[in-house]
């Protein structure tokens, strides 16, 4: 069993920064990739940025250059800076971890999400 917590979102002003956690946890031999999803309202879930264990990144059109993914391998951690938030960056953001489990079963977990709201 692989879990997948989540933590730091919140309520913002537009033009604001939030700073998003994600750690993994369980029976982890290796870590692949981690990645934040995020799902508004009435929309599908979406990739906003993802990264590999070697630090290759990638992301989405609609935050690049204002979001920020980075990781720990160590302690098995994905960090996600947002900055310059917008009212369309509101939904619900999911961490996403891919890899192996001891004993060679792969895992594809997925956090409970956290609420990110940009208002005024």
């Amino acid at each position: 069993q692989v879990q997948v917590v989540e933590s730091g979102g919140g309520l913002v002003q537009p033009g604001g920064s939030l700073r998003l956690s994600c750690a993994a946890s369980g029976s982890i031999l290796i870590i692949y990739a981690m990645g934040w999803y995020r799902q508004a309202p009435g929309k599908q879930r979406e990739l906003v940025a993802n990264i590999t264990s070697g630090g290759s990144t990638n992301y989405a059109d609609s935050v690049k250059g204002r979001f920020t993914i980075s990781r720990d391998n160590a302690k098995n951690t994905v960090y996600l800076q947002l900055n310059t938030l917008k009212p369309e960056d509101t939904a619900v953001y999911y961490c996403n971890a891919k890899g192996l489990k001891f004993f060679g079963n792969g895992f594809d977990s997925w956090g409970q999400g956290t609420q990110v709201t940009v208002s005024s």
